[in-house]
């Protein structure tokens, strides 16, 4: 890896006092799609240790809605940063907070979304993300989650269009994450951070951890120097800017059982 600092194993990470956990999902909580019981156990475990769990998704804000409502966690950053859900401290209602105002995100979308039917028409393979319709702010196109895999010059030519026509785009693991405005995972994890607990940009960089799977994950990898990737991360190395500090040595949801346990001092 030329010029890129390659991760140590997860082994090597000293202890650390965390204050919360940052959590990528697909392939990182999931395993082939899956939520694995064991992977849930963990999360579980970590937020009854006394960690804030907030995960860090380019999902829809449906299913933020959804996992805010019934998983362990106490925020969630969805649509690659394009809005946050959160619990407000006195009533418990559920806050959503996007990026921008509701009526430019709307008329932005409208834009993406034209363009997306454009590439998905003219590239075979390429289909509207099931999760579409929970979306608000990004347009995502699956290129291998439900569809059978498309090869990755036509992704990259995909991307390449939005980019053209001066929307931002990139690849998940499952989807194409397409949307207009400046926003990314790290930014408004953030700002959700600062504006639910009061905690600034340093303390976040000193006391929460980040772990994740993909170069979508790049802008946290940058913004949190206590970074792990899971085992799967290996291919997509090359890709990143900054690599996560520390790497497990099982892939997806057992990687992130391998760091539960790292930092719950069973392993």
């Amino acid at each position: 890896m030329t010029g890129l600092t390659r991760p140590r194993p997860l082994a090597e990470m000293p202890a650390v006092r965390l204050t919360g956990l940052l959590t990528d999902i697909d392939d990182t909580l999931t395993t082939e799609g899956r939520l694995h019981a064991s992977a849930y156990r963990a999360l579980e475990r970590l937020h009854e240790a006394g960690l804030k769990i907030v995960p860090v998704t380019g999902r829809s804000a449906g299913w933020a809605h959804m996992i805010l409502k019934t998983w362990p966690v106490d925020a969630v950053v969805a649509e690659s940063g394009g809005l946050y859900l959160a619990r407000e401290p006195v009533s418990g209602r559920l806050r959503q907070v996007m990026h921008a105002a509701p009526q430019e995100v709307a008329r932005e979308r409208a834009g993406v979304l034209a363009l997306a039917h454009r590439i998905m028409d003219e590239t075979p393979g390429l289909a509207p993300a099931s999760d579409n319709v929970y979306r608000q702010v990004d347009v995502a196109i699956d290129w291998c989650e439900e569809v059978a895999p498309v090869a990755p010059d036509a992704v990259a030519q995909a991307i390449a269009r939005f980019h053209q026509a001066g929307y931002r785009a990139r690849a998940s693991s499952v989807h194409i994450n397409a949307w207009s405005g400046h926003f990314d995972k790290a930014p408004m994890a953030l700002r959700c951070l600062a504006e639910v607990w009061g905690i600034d940009a340093a303390q976040a960089r000193e006391e929460w951890l980040f772990v994740g799977d993909a170069p979508n994950d790049a802008s946290m990898f940058e913004a949190f120097p206590l970074s792990v990737g899971v085992a799967n991360i290996a291919p997509a190395l090359a890709r990143l800017p900054v690599a996560p500090a520390w790497i497990t040595r099982l892939a997806h949801g057992a990687g992130f059982e391998e760091l539960a346990r790292r930092l719950l001092g069973e392993g």
